[in-house]
């Protein structure tokens, strides 16, 4: 099984500098590289300080000057926001100034928020019909002389310009969840990326699963499957039990965010109180405990080879959590010393 990272830039209060959240970004992102991870993952967000990233591939050029090995992928771009020829095209140019390193993340987008600000009245349905509109294009426009006549896209032949230095281009992930989604990545011969985000087992399998179906309905080659989880690696019980409640707390959040009803206020959300947050049981610390992937490192340990034997291709660390970023370096040191050479 190989090993990623997801990460972004979080931010909690207007008091906490961009610029100290970028210089901790790219320590993870080394530590990461040092440690010989796969990968690292960022991905695309607009007007949230839940999630700062407004270009992943600008980003991850970035990260390339300090690193050396990793791949660096779109964790993900939402496909709505982007036009084929101008995605092909930034992807190629990136994977050309890091040496062949991009992989490309591709999604519908989850949060209505971003929607009504950049494409208004797109809805979820109509934002996976544009990507699936969309990503087929990516390699036919790599290869040259692509026209198109689409619902959403229309344009003559066209070559993106620069080639990338991958053949073929940046390999491409689609996140998946439902059966059709699986469907579409595994015959188009995209890779799969699923995030059971807040659930555990049961969903991690069901995905397993779907991806199963679609790769028995396709006689192509099979692709890869990455599962993303929040995880954290605790150097005790109390230090996990920590942990627990700080992943609710992000997830209540995250809720929020995604429900879209609460007031924001240069970027940040209106806090939510202790009452309402521990109002919510579907989030609550005892949940995020048995569901997540945390705990000490043996803990950790037993729950990824459980993703191991379901046969997953990789397994990415989801760092964001809303923790101190004392708290994620430590976590990720322990996954990195005690948890990576399990499974080596």
């Amino acid at each position: 099984m190989d090993f990623s990272l997801f990460v972004h830039m979080e931010r909690l209060t207007e008091d906490q500098s961009h610029k100290q959240l970028h210089d901790e970004l790219i320590e993870l992102c080394k530590m990461a590289d040092d440690a010989g991870m796969r990968a690292v993952w960022t991905g695309e967000h607009h007007g949230m300080e839940f999630t700062i990233a407004p270009n992943p591939l600008m980003s991850l050029v970035h990260i390339a000057h300090h690193t050396k090995n990793v791949k660096l992928g779109t964790g993900t771009v939402i496909a709505p926001f982007w036009h084929p020829i101008k995605l092909a095209g930034e992807a190629a140019a990136a994977d050309l100034m890091t040496d062949g390193r991009i992989e490309l993340g591709i999604a519908r987008g989850a949060y209505s928020y971003e929607y009504e600000r950049l494409m208004p009245g797109l809805d979820a349905w109509q934002a996976g019909q544009r990507m699936r509109e969309l990503a087929p294009l990516l390699p036919q426009l790599w290869a040259g002389d692509c026209a198109h006549e689409g619902a959403f896209f229309r344009f003559p032949a066209t070559t993106a310009t620069p080639k990338p230095v991958q053949a073929g281009g940046p390999p491409i992930w689609i996140a998946a969840r439902d059966p059709n989604s699986h469907e579409f990545g595994v015959h188009n011969g995209f890779n799969i990326q699923v995030t059971p985000l807040w659930q555990g087992l049961d969903e991690i399998t069901t995905l397993k699963q779907r991806f199963d179906a679609a790769c028995d309905s396709h006689d192509g080659p099979r692709p890869k499957i990455m599962l993303l989880h929040h995880t954290y690696v605790g150097s005790d019980a109390e230090d996990v039990a920590l942990a627990a409640r700080e992943l609710s707390r992000f997830y209540c959040y995250f809720g929020a965010w995604f429900q879209n009803k609460r007031p924001v206020e240069k970027g940040l959300l209106a806090p939510l109180t202790e009452e309402e947050m521990a109002g919510n049981t579907m989030m609550s610390a005892e949940n995020m405990a048995r569901d997540l992937t945390i705990g000490t490192s043996d803990d950790v340990i037993e729950k990824i080879r459980k993703y191991e034997e379901l046969g997953y291709d990789e397994y990415s660390f989801w760092i964001d959590s809303g923790m101190s970023f004392e708290r994620k370096r430590a976590s990720l040191e322990r996954f990195i010393e005690h948890v990576m050479p399990a499974f080596r």
